[in-house]
């Protein structure tokens, strides 16, 4: 089970995300437990990932305690991998994210090779999930869905801003927050580039994908909705 299987979206929204995560044991003593994470985003990096991720201090693009609001739209947007990989300093949950089938296929394959004692799932629409396997010559151990949202279902916000905000599983980026960034893309006020690096940056974990928020937000830009 993973909070990625709340993300909000048809099959077809998901065919430029892929998450891959690896979760060491819960023996605190292991002492491979942190090179084990390190060589596997440190592999990652070959297969061109979107944004790596560690639980216990964030993602590839993330906030500062030094700069104000109005620093989003200066600042340097470009994901610090070696900043993730050198932060994890004990075991966590590590994630790599994807914007492509064919690396995330390939990355699934060599983490299978290496066979670094961690346990590995992939979240993506299943199909996406079942040929990553296939890919690895995996079998498929189980599944997980999310069953969706229920009840006073007309309360929930449009489908663009439910498909951003949904993308941070632990509920950090804010449905609010999502609308502001679709309104200042409409409005040409920011790209969709520098409309995702702000979502980006609330995602405490890491599994945000900057590449299908751009891609969203571009959609709604030109009126498209999934």
């Amino acid at each position: 089970m993973t909070n990625t299987l709340h993300r909000f979206g048809n099959a077809e929204s998901f065919n430029d995300d892929y998450i891959v995560f690896a979760i060491p044991t819960k023996v605190k003593k292991d002492p491979e437990a942190v090179p084990k994470l390190h060589k596997f985003l440190e592999l990652a990096l070959q297969f061109n990932p979107v944004n790596l991720g560690d639980a216990r201090h964030g993602g590839a693009i993330r906030p500062s305690k030094h700069l104000g609001p109005m620093a989003h739209w200066n600042r340097d947007n470009k994901p610090d991998f070696r900043k993730v990989i050198a932060g994890v300093d004990s075991p966590s949950t590590c994630a790599a994210v994807f914007d492509s089938k064919e690396s995330a296929e390939k990355f699934v394959k060599r983490v299978k090779e290496l066979d670094l004692g961690l346990s590995v799932n992939v979240s993506t629409s299943i199909d996406g999930a079942v040929d990553c396997c296939e890919f690895a010559e995996l079998s498929r151990h189980s599944v997980g869905y999310s069953c969706g949202f229920e009840g006073n279902t007309e309360k929930i916000p449009d489908s663009d801003t439910a498909m951003l905000s949904t993308m941070c599983g632990h509920g950090m980026v804010s449905h609010s927050l999502a609308k502001k960034m679709i309104c200042f893309v409409k409005e040409n006020r920011r790209t969709p580039e520098q409309a995702a690096a702000v979502l980006a940056r609330f995602c405490s974990c890491g599994i945000f994908n900057p590449s299908r928020a751009k891609r969203i937000l571009e959609n709604a830009r030109q009126g498209h909705q999934m």
